[in-house]
């Protein structure tokens, strides 16, 4: 069987490496037990208790959930061995016992242990007396007889309590992370036995009281750990729980008559009343308390300008390390089309190569500081489109550098490195940062191997990349509950594991996809396309379609359709099950002659259930172009494929920074169209936009008095790179954005070299007034 993604069962997360084992050892040895095999995973997992022993029956029903959703198979279950449980046969009835609870005289609570056979027998005797009998019990379990000088007078049982409950979870104030995490400090109460020939007033509530008073010491010395609250379920058409009240019991609400296992609404049971009682105080900050989500990471006030912001925080073990990191960032973006040397100087050139090049520096390193500032510019959106997609980078000029791999389908193709990223923007396409790289280089062994693509895992395939891309959009998505993130890709994250993952919890990121594949709907097996087609036009809406190198840029027709679909799994992934998607289909009508019309599948976890949310789904897609223009400038305007670096290393380093100063040009480009009125010192500092406009004006006249918009001095800016500004060239784009940003940082050093308030001015406090030194001792 293959491998599959990983899967949460039981409270407990089983990697997909973990489910892969399970099934290869059970090829290996189909003779081993189940139980054998539960123990292993417990080492495996290292599942243990609180006390240190292995959670063997856990592991056990972990490992059946998982054979019944198809992700492994167990060896065949052993009948042979005689099980305990189930009703035992009543004995004759005892005498009667009439007497108040002062003549029965004084009470004791004894643990039954299945060691202790004897004790055993009774309870189980006794409990053939009870409507459910003596088991199975669920779970951790502790079982009670309470003795008097008359003999047993009752019997108890505690084991665990109900995954679910709405009544008693609304009560305590959980949340799905709360109980998930606490719950095994809730027990219940799930066996209480009053035998029929005893009876004593008051008898039941003075026993409730006894066996919770030892309770929560008992079962820690069992299991390691103290339970607070202690649940039970009371049939209102048998009993009135009056004993539970006067044992200060208090009742919360009603179960909805569903059992344990009935997940699927099959089985109605009696409904019945919840009861609870705290064991301890401070019951409520005990189970309230959740693993803290990871906080937002701290905002660097004191950082001087956008280099310390974005990578000021790297750990590169050496503060030394860190700004050479600073310095090679600023120089980088002052000069992004030149060369290490050119950029960082004859000087640094190098310490720069000597930096790229040691051991302590990474990109993951260099990059951790630009991802906590990316989710700080998250967590202020209200919705986030977290954009994935792949790059490659061509080395093939360079045969002498080392490591590199394929990036074609040849054996003497291209070589080079391939690059998945993934980008937050805004609804409106402003870029807020990178939120996840992943870099690696195609064995050349690998090759051909799409033709058994089907029978590899996910795992073992590169789209793989896409699930990594959706965890890391997980991580954001819980760091920012507030924030909606869309994970958005293009036809190639046409994945239906990427579909299964994304389905399978409610707290995930959502998930916009454009479909490339001929998939079948479940209701009538019938296509996608087909089916989608059928749908009445919703609403018909004009897109601008952007430029290639094949098509040129205009205003596309679209009409809009969308429906509700469930889709079925590939004939090889059956175990993942049907997805519900929505499905929204875009077709262009009356394109140009001999334009190839354009045509958008999306596929969704997003509600669409009017023509706005189609629309609004639709322009969220349309904004992915983002990150193919950042790839331009990182390409382009960065130049990453002409730096002249030794080895694969080096270039990772190097990249990590080119990653960062591409975003920043990206991002002064896209700020100026979404927020031009703002002051450019968002952006720029006092020095530049000073220097900008004197070089421009030719003079310190032209220096307006007021500080200028974004947008105007983006364009001026511009301007330094052959932009003209005319009515019809709309706004600057990347290219002339680098370039006029290259010239900038020549023109802000004259100025501040040669500028007012520079030490070479004549009135300067520093300047020398003399060519000859005042010091009488010389000429």
């Amino acid at each position: 069987m293959g491998c599959v993604d990983g899967v949460a069962v039981g409270g407990r997360e089983f990697p997909a490496g973990i489910i892969c084992r399970i099934n290869a050892e059970v090829e290996r040895q189909a003779e081993r037990s189940r139980s054998a095999l539960a123990r292993e995973v417990c080492s495996w997992l290292d599942w243990k208790r609180p006390d240190g022993s292995l959670q063997e029956v856990s592991a056990r029903l972990a490992l059946q959930k998982l054979e019944r959703r198809g992700r492994i198979i167990l060896p065949v279950a052993r009948r042979g061995i005689p099980r305990g449980g189930g009703k035992a046969r009543r004995g004759p009835m005892p005498r009667k016992i009439r007497a108040s609870l002062v003549d029965l005289g004084r009470l004791e609570v004894v643990r039954v242990c299945r060691s202790e056979s004897v004790l055993h027998a009774e309870w189980k005797r006794l409990m053939a007396y009870h409507p459910l009998g003596g088991g199975p019990l669920v779970g951790a379990q502790v079982r009670y007889l309470v003795r008097s000088g008359r003999g047993f007078v009752a019997a108890l049982a505690f084991s665990a309590s109900a995954w679910q409950l709405a009544a008693r979870d609304h009560w305590i104030g959980w949340g799905v992370e709360a109980r998930r995490k606490n719950l095994r400090y809730v027990i219940c109460n799930s066996r209480f036995l009053i035998p029929p020939w005893v009876e004593v007033g008051n008898l039941a509530s003075k026993v409730l009281s006894l066996c919770c008073a030892r309770l929560p010491r008992d079962w820690e010395e069992l299991y390691g750990y103290a339970p607070v609250l202690v649940e039970t379920y009371v049939d209102r058409n048998h009993f009135s729980g009056g004993c539970y009240r006067s044992a200060s019991w208090q009742r919360v609400g009603q179960t909805r008559g569903r059992g344990r296992q009935d997940r699927e609404r099959r089985c109605a049971k009696g409904v019945k009343d919840i009861y609870l009682r705290p064991l301890q105080r401070g019951w409520a900050k005990c189970l309230r308390v959740v693993e803290r989500r990871q906080p937002l990471p701290p905002r660097l006030h004191d950082a001087r300008d956008w280099a310390e912001q974005e990578l000021g925080g790297a750990s590169l073990g050496d503060r030394r390390l860190s700004q050479r990191l600073l310095a090679m960032a600023r120089a980088f973006y002052a000069k992004p089309q030149a060369n290490v040397p050119q950029a960082c100087g004859r000087a640094a050139a190098k310490a720069a190569y000597r930096w790229l090049s040691h051991r302590k520096v990474t990109m993951e390193e260099i990059l951790a500081p630009h991802y906590e500032s990316t989710i700080r510019r998250i967590a202020e959106q209200q919705v986030v489109l977290a954009v994935q997609d792949s790059t490659t980078f061509n080395y093939s000029s360079r045969p002498a550098l080392r490591g590199l791999g394929l990036i074609g389908t040849t054996e003497d193709g291209p070589k080079g490195i391939w690059m998945h990223d993934t980008m937050a923007f805004t609804p409106e396409g402003l870029p807020l940062g990178l939120v996840d790289v992943q870099l690696w280089v195609r064995d050349p062994d690998d090759l051909g191997k799409r033709a058994k693509r089907k029978e590899l895992p996910i795992e073992a395939k590169e789209s793989h990349k896409w699930l990594v891309s959706f965890r890391a959009a997980q991580k954001i998505q819980t760091q920012c509950p507030q924030t909606t993130v869309v994970s958005v890709g293009d036809r190639e994250a046409d994945v239906y594991e990427l579909f299964a993952l994304a389905e399978s919890q409610v707290q995930n990121p959502r998930l916009l996809i454009r479909a490339e594949r001929r998939r079948l709907v479940a209701d009538g097996q019938q296509g996608l396309w087909e089916y989608v087609q059928r749908q009445p036009v919703c609403a018909t809406q004009c897109f601008e379609i952007p430029r290639t190198n094949k098509r040129k840029r205009r205003q596309a027709v679209l009409e809009v359709r969308y429906v509700s679909v469930e889709l079925c799994p590939p004939k090889t992934k059956k175990k993942l099950g049907s997805v519900h998607l929505w499905a929204i289909l875009a077709s262009e009508v009356d394109g140009p002659p001999g334009a190839q019309p354009v045509e958008w599948m999306l596929l969704t976890t997003l509600e669409v259930t009017n023509p706005d949310q189609a629309l609004e789904k639709l322009r969220w897609y349309a904004k992915r172009w983002g990150i193919e223009v950042f790839h331009k400038t990182l390409k382009s305007g960065c130049r990453i494929e002409e730096r002249q670096l030794a080895t694969v290393p080096r270039i990772e380093n190097c990249l990590a920074i080119d990653l960062v100063v591409a975003w920043r040009i990206l991002r002064l480009t896209m700020l100026g169209r979404a927020t031009p009125d703002v002051p450019c010192t968002v952006f720029f500092e006092e020095y530049e936009w000073k220097a900008l406009y004197a070089f421009v004006g030719k003079g310190l006249h032209a220096i307006p008095d007021h500080t200028p918009s974004l947008r105007d001095a983006q364009r001026t800016v511009a301007s330094l790179g052959g932009f003209l500004g005319r009515k019809c060239d709309g706004d600057p784009g990347i290219k002339s954005m680098w370039l006029g940003l290259q010239r900038l940082d020549d023109i802000s050093g004259a100025w501040l070299m040669f500028g007012p308030g520079s030490p070479l001015q004549p009135n300067h406090p520093l300047a020398c007034t003399s060519p000859v030194s005042r010091n009488p001792r010389y000429g």
